[in-house]
């Protein structure tokens, strides 16, 4: 398996130190970052971490560097990045960092891509014109407007399937098409990449109680009943929709394999606060493997030396895990 890509992430935030205790663990398969060399040397030191950095002139030189050296494919900054303290100067080799990767994992020279936590707001003065990560990886993919989030961690799987926008747009959003593509999406997913023969979908109501029967609400009647009923047809275990209060319980979460949630909170919520440290952000229905930490920039504790690699090894992990996976067929 080729080596995984791993991004720079928004450098002034916590992803260096996250990229450093991760080769420090090496329970991953190898990886290189795209990312500054002397960034990297000088951020080591500061924190006391012993981790040798060697610049790479290529990913394939990566395999036979890891073992001693964390490999760097150089992108350089153009200013410097004390912590906690973006700089718009930045942005172009942070979006760089992130399209490299990509292209890599295209080409096969990659195997999957991991990405550290950026920060939007700093890309957007630089021109930056995507939500996020995962629209942009669509597009430098070919494949805009299918991409699906997913988070995962041992003790559940959900997927949103409105993403970042406020919480009146994503009702606004909301149809029976996008959650029918959203669920289709998911479900060839954990074929391909989790293994799962036979995938259970659960999905969740939009409205308290899942709408009471009209009673709270008939949009669960009107729209998300429609598509669990199109799911089903294409031969999908699909069932709800579920009161989002009862259904992420340990009952509940026995019973599927994935939840399809209607908004990003509905979703993100249960997965963090069940297990925040080791949930991975999974990008679906890409022609890559694409992973991330399901964090942000932490930029209050960046440069403490308090940073937890978790989320991040976990996500190397599971990038290498969806690759054999893939292999396995």
């Amino acid at each position: 398996m080729p080596p995984i890509a791993l991004t720079m992430g928004d450098p002034a935030g916590i992803g260096g130190e996250l990229t450093l205790r991760a080769w420090l663990a090496r329970t991953t398969t190898p990886f290189f970052v795209l990312d500054d060399p002397e960034r990297l040397t000088a951020l080591a030191a500061r924190m006391k971490l012993p981790v040798p950095v060697r610049a790479i002139g290529a990913p394939s030189e990566a395999a036979g560097v890891f073992a001693t050296a964390l490999p760097v494919l150089p992108i350089r900054l153009a200013a410097p990045a004390p912590p906690g303290r973006p700089d718009p100067a930045n942005a172009p080799a942070v979006i760089a960092s992130i399209r490299q990767a990509a292209e890599l994992a295209l080409s096969g020279q990659a195997g999957a891509v991991v990405t550290n936590p950026i920060n939007k707001a700093a890309l957007y003065q630089a021109g930056f014109s995507h939500p996020g990560h995962t629209e942009f990886l669509a597009e430098l993919t070919g494949v805009p407007g299918q991409e699906v989030m997913m988070l995962a961690a041992p003790a559940l799987r959900v997927v949103p399937v409105t993403v970042h926008v406020s919480l009146l747009a994503a009702i606004a959003r909301l149809d029976t098409a996008l959650i029918l593509r959203v669920g289709r999406t998911t479900a060839a997913a954990l074929r391909r990449d989790f293994g799962i023969a036979r995938p259970r979908l659960a999905v969740a109501g939009l409205n308290p109680h899942a709408g009471e029967q009209g009673a709270l609400g008939t949009e669960d009647a009107s729209i998300v009943v429609p598509a669990i009923r199109a799911l089903r047809a294409d031969g999908i275990d699909v069932s709800g929709p579920y009161p989002p209060d009862t259904m992420f319980t340990d009952h509940a979460r026995a019973g599927y394999d994935a939840a399809i949630c209607m908004y990003h909170d509905q979703a993100l919520i249960p997965l963090k606060t069940l297990d925040v440290r080791h949930g991975v952000n999974v990008t679906l229905g890409l022609p890559i493997v694409r992973t991330s930490p399901d964090h942000g920039t932490a930029y209050d504790i960046a440069g403490t030396g308090t940073a937890d690699a978790t989320s991040l090894i976990a996500a190397l992990e599971m990038a290498g895990e969806i690759v054999a996976q893939r292999a396995r067929g």
